[in-house]
């Protein structure tokens, strides 16, 4: 296994893969973060048998100024190349994202070419979000390009430590955020693979009856949902991440999607 992320901030927020055996977990981190906020599951699932990928999307993990000049078709297009590489060297894949993460893995598991994952997992995909404001943002990006909220600051020192995204996120790219939850609406019904949906109930940032609204909307005839009490947004490392992990785990398992498998 990679001893990536044990050094400078820089690297702690790189792409990670981690060799295992023949069943593949994609792992996306959400809108503004970095492969930082996935890699402890990574980790854990890897040392479980796993191969596991952490890519980076387009324009994170350097500055709001490169991910200004992305939008949605970049991070779906990064999502797509690292699941190819994924199914390359994987019998079987699971796509599976947080936040905008899980939106991008319900896209590939409705509408991927090379092959739909086996399984996809989505914990704390937006649908609704708490924040009005982010409707308004096509139209006033020309005048605001950044917005600043130290919003890193809600959270406990045992979650900030795994934080590496942006504290300035990109005005434009708010409105190619939501045009990308539009295009997941319309295609979850296409979505016929086995799918977990996992949502925290302190979510401050994605209104938890997102959850709900995918769940009832997927077209799978194996879905589950499962909550999640003592959580903030960033479900991966918060306070339930190890049950979380054991569950993802667990249900996995149960589809015939353990490592040896």
């Amino acid at each position: 296994m990679p001893a990536e992320g044990k050094g400078s901030p820089e690297r702690r927020v790189e792409p990670f893969v981690f060799e295992g055996g023949p069943v593949g977990i994609l792992l996306i981190h959400g809108f503004t973060g970095s492969p930082l906020e996935m890699r402890p599951m990574g980790e854990w699932l890897a040392h479980r048998g796993y191969t596991v990928c952490g890519p980076a999307l387009a324009g994170h993990g350097t500055t709001p100024e490169d991910m200004e000049r992305t939008g949605w078709r970049d991070w779906l297009d990064s999502a797509r190349e690292a699941y190819g590489a994924l199914r390359s060297r994987c019998r079987k894949v699971v796509a599976a994202g947080l936040s905008m993460g899980g939106a991008l893995a319900l896209h590939l598991g409705a509408d991927e070419p090379g092959g739909a994952p086996d399984a996809v997992i989505a914990m704390c995909a937006p649908i609704y979000l708490w924040d009005w404001r982010a409707r308004l943002a096509p139209i006033v990006s020309s005048v605001y390009r950044f917005h600043r909220e130290a919003g890193g600051t809600r959270y406990p020192d045992e979650v900030r430590q795994y934080l590496g995204g942006y504290e300035a996120t990109p005005t434009r790219c708010v409105g190619d955020l939501l045009y990308l939850v539009r295009r997941v609406k319309q295609r979850l019904p296409r979505i016929r693979v086995p799918a977990l949906v996992l949502q925290a109930r302190r979510d401050r940032t994605v209104r938890p009856e997102s959850a709900s609204y995918i769940f009832t909307r997927l077209g799978s005839e194996d879905k589950e949902l499962r909550w999640y009490e003592n959580s903030d947004h960033i479900l991966t490392v918060d306070r339930d991440r190890n049950r979380v992990w054991q569950d993802v785990y667990d249900w996995l398992s149960a589809r015939g999607l353990a490592p040896e498998n």
